[in-house]
């Protein structure tokens, strides 16, 4: 018997030795890190590793602070704030390997990573600069697929900043290099991993955007400084016959808050439509729980209606904690769906609408309960003069509302 025991215990633990043997720590410096996209093209980005349990993610004047850094048996797990997403590598030598995993949407991506300060290894000098505007149509074969956008890029020698504008959001802060006549932009913030590759004259791209390694789509354009896209606030509208906006969705405590309730009467109210995945809904979150800070002695109220892909309501709302926790979201945040974020779906929950045609979109409900303007998508910090105009307009807007 005492045999068995004494066999038990060092079974035991061994067991816990091998769970409890960890990988090397990160070590501090500049990092070039690559997800692998497709079998001919690598997504890179850089981060920086401050100490082993903290760094930071590069793209262009972005810089996302990362501070969630575990490491477990032999692996490190890192996490961006507010997304799901999670780069899970081993470390040997100082060369990561591993992959960045979205559980929620079962993707995952090849992932390697070691110290270097280049984001993109090679070039030569540009034979074209691509300073300006761009009218770019995505999926420009498809009727069914194809959308617009604006292309806005920087250029200095050979290193191009901007992103691409669409009516309903943009592609965050893109960051890449012109290589004699080939252009490869790329973006990585812990949700989304974008890489766009083109060949370049001086008045036309032609290219591929790569959305990780699940989504790719063709897309050309043409130099055109004048180009503007359709206004985001005609974009979606309520049908006829409705002056309002009705909705009833629970909080985290399991309350049912409804638009009709004592807190938004005689309030100017900001309805977001939104999801705790979306990087454009983070950026507009961001601005509005800044803004609500700074105006909540007015009779103004925000509350945000979440469309989760959770596939439960504990983790949809765990998402949603998160995102209030990190970026100090005061106001309520409604759960409306969880499964699934279709715009098909969340347009059925709130059917005065014409349609849903983004995440985000916002509804400026006035003090009599009357919807007076509903603006699509979100134009962000990656969009320079457009986000600096945005912030006016809405400021102007809320405070004209606030007057009446």
């Amino acid at each position: 018997m005492r045999k068995l025991l004494f066999i038990a215990l060092i079974t035991v633990f061994m067991f816990s030795c091998e769970n409890d043997k960890v990988s090397e720590r990160l070590t501090p410096g500049m990092y070039r890190a690559e997800l692998v996209v497709s079998d001919a093209e690598v997504l890179p980005f850089n981060f920086k590793v401050n100490t082993a349990s903290t760094l930071e993610i590069y793209n262009a004047e972005e810089i996302i602070k990362v501070d969630e850094i575990v490491y477990k048996n032999d692996s490190v797990y890192i996490k961006p704030p507010v997304f799901e997403g999670e780069l899970i590598a081993k470390i040997e030598k100082g060369v990561l390997n591993g992959h960045f995993v979205v559980k929620g949407k079962d993707r995952k991506v090849p992932f390697t990573a070691q110290l270097n300060n280049d984001r993109f290894d090679s070039f030569q000098d540009a034979d074209f600069n691509i300073d300006g505007n761009w009218e770019t149509t995505f999926s420009p074969e498809s009727e069914s697929e194809s959308y617009k956008a604006k292309g806005v890029f920087k250029q200095d020698g050979n290193k191009v900043t901007g992103t691409f504008r669409t009516e309903t959001g943009d592609y965050r802060f893109l960051e890449g290099v012109l290589s004699g006549s080939t252009l490869k932009l790329s973006a990585f913030d812990g949700a989304h991993a974008f890489l766009f590759t083109a060949q370049v004259t001086d008045s036309t791209l032609q290219g591929t955007f790569y959305s990780g390694n699940h989504y790719k789509e063709p897309f050309e354009a043409i130099r055109n400084n004048d180009y503007e896209l359709k206004s985001a606030d005609e974009l979606t509208f309520l049908k006829e016959g409705y002056d309002s906006l009705a909705f009833q969705f629970p909080d985290s405590n399991g309350n049912q808050i409804a638009l009709s309730d004592a807190r938004f009467k005689d309030k100017v109210v900001v309805v977001q439509i939104m999801g705790t995945w979306c990087p454009n809904c983070l950026d507009e979150s961001t601005y509005f729980a800044e803004y609500y800070k700074k105006n909540n002695d007015k009779d103004l109220e925000f509350v945000s209606l979440a469309f989760e892909y959770a596939k439960t309501e504990q983790q949809a709302f765990n998402n949603i904690k998160r995102l209030q926790d990190r970026v100090g979201i005061t106001y309520p945040i409604l759960l409306a769906q969880i499964g699934s974020t279709s715009k098909e779906e969340a347009q059925e929950k709130l059917p005065m609408l014409n349609h849903v045609l983004s995440y985000p979109t916002t509804v400026f409900i006035d003090k009599q309960g009357k919807v007076r303007k509903i603006h699509t998508g979100f134009n962000g910090p990656a969009t320079g003069e457009k986000y600096t105009e945005f912030k006016l307009e809405f400021d102007n807007f809320i405070n004209r509302l606030l007057a009446e």
